[in-house]
């Protein structure tokens, strides 16, 4: 193999050499209430992600006054997006290449940091209860992602069960040991399938994640000359994010290597025989009605399996006493970035209820959107939440498809205030000039590779 598994051990290495240096605080509670006397003007940020920190950088940048804490339960920085590039062995795309630091932006832009997990958020003394202190606020701003929903997608399974097949078969949409372990799945594997099973229903973190992962893992086994195929159980039948751009190219770069199943329906793993279960039906009314005698049965083996489970909004979110809709997601505002239960808490990235699609990017813009309103709200003054929209190309997301040479798809989505009263998002998927009448190209390629440079020079810079 061309990267050899000792390489792999040594980037782990780097992680764990980072995970133990000793956590200490930027900020405690007495210096962020004492802060807060001084200015009036307190923001306690909740998630230290792409949206948690573009935030913490906006409002010092509008605003150097301002008190702006970031908590955040990991120690390390890990980029959920271009982490597929990872997985699939691209040249020149290491561990070390989505980590960082978050001491370094704090120090820098001039807000603090502080390692902690949220067990409590009183919005009536607007005070955050952390494994670290207490932290008072005048703006609470929640950035805190995503959970999975084993139990709600798989309520026959116990407790003992879930945890089992989410170590054997780790989602790898949240980011930190899961991708490790994937990683490692994918070097150790011997000739065979990879199963990857996107989530069922629902909102999901980065809709076109378990197709970019599919070309990815596609591409490592192609260069590693492993024989077996990617096997996709999908509950769609080829209705997905950038779908037909992806179709296209997997059956221009990967042979047949790529058995797409859609209209399935995963019942069962067996981590110990490497098996998988699912139902197979017919169309997608048949599987809505979810009757098992309408659907045949089979049973699979595996190399590898990527189950992802259906997600839900962070506890967080729910810790905060504000309305949510039927999946958890925060109910917003109108327009706007601020909830609709409490104009002193905002909430971006996945965790919102508008009707954009929840990426790294659309985090960035929304941050940025809500960081405006929160520095017009905290000065007195009033902000019109439509201003600056429609938005075109709000939020642009690459998606690479080969690595030999890099070759991308990607989709933008224009962002409106919609009648209904949220925001929404209008996405189109184009081909690029360069693409031989294709929708994947080399330059797309390229362009996702300096979109996260991008990115990291932003957050980290």
């Amino acid at each position: 193999m061309s990267m050899e598994r000792r390489d792999l051990f040594k980037l782990a290495g780097v992680a764990a050499a980072a995970a133990v240096i000793p956590s200490v605080a930027v900020t405690s509670a007495s210096a962020a209430e004492a802060a807060k006397k001084a200015s009036g003007k307190s923001v306690v940020i909740v998630g230290g992600g792409f949206g948690g920190l573009t935030m913490a950088k906006e409002l010092k940048k509008k605003d150097k006054t301002i008190d702006v804490t970031v908590i955040e339960k990991r120690d390390i920085f890990m980029s959920c997006p271009f982490s597929n590039t990872y997985l699939g062995g691209l040249e020149d795309v290491s561990l070390a290449d989505l980590t960082h630091d978050y001491y370094a932006p704090a120090t820098k832009h001039g807000y603090n940091f502080v390692q902690a997990e949220v067990t409590a958020i009183d919005k009536g003394a607007k005070t955050v209860t952390t494994t670290n202190g207490n932290f008072s606020y005048d703006i609470l701003v929640l950035s805190p992602g995503i959970a999975y929903d084993y139990k709600g997608q798989f309520p026959a399974w116990s407790d003992e069960k879930i945890a089992h097949v989410a170590q054997a078969c780790p989602a790898a949409l949240i980011t930190g040991s899961e991708h490790l372990a994937l990683k490692r799945q994918l070097v150790d594997m011997d000739d065979g399938d990879v199963v990857i099973v996107p989530p069922a229903t629902g909102k999901y973190r980065c809709p076109p994640a378990p197709y970019e992962r599919t070309a990815m893992v596609a591409n490592y086994m192609k260069a590693e000359e492993i024989k077996g195929k990617v096997i996709v159980l999908d509950t769609r039948g080829g209705k997905f994010a950038k779908g037909a751009a992806f179709k296209e190219s997997w059956a221009d770069l990967y042979d047949g290597m790529i058995d797409y199943k859609g209209f399935t329906q995963v019942v069962d793993v067996d981590p110990a025989k490497n098996e998988i279960t699912y139902l197979e039906y017919p169309d997608a009314a048949t599987l809505e009605e979810g009757d098992p005698d309408e659907a045949k049965k089979h049973t699979i083996k595996y190399q590898v399996c990527n189950l992802i489970p259906n997600n839900m909004c962070s506890p967080v979110i729910k810790m905060a006493g504000i309305e949510t809709n039927g999946g958890g997601y925060a109910l917003m505002d109108g327009y706007s970035f601020r909830s609709k239960t409490d104009k002193n808490i905002y909430v971006i990235g996945d965790a919102v209820s508008h009707g954009i699609p929840p990426s790294g990017q659309t985090a960035i813009w929304g941050a940025k959107r809500a960081a405006g309103q929160i520095v017009d709200q905290l000065a007195g003054k009033t902000f019109d939440a439509k201003a600056g929209l429609p938005a075109a190309a709000a939020n642009v997301c690459y998606s690479m498809v080969s690595g030999s040479p890099d070759e991308a798809i990607m989709v933008t989505h224009e962002f409106s205030a919609d009648p209904s009263g949220v925001l929404k998002g209008k996405g189109n998927v184009p081909k690029p000039k360069d693409g031989n009448g294709k929708f994947r190209s080399k330059g797309t390629g390229k362009a996702t590779r300096e979109w996260f440079a991008g990115v990291k020079r932003e957050l980290f810079m």
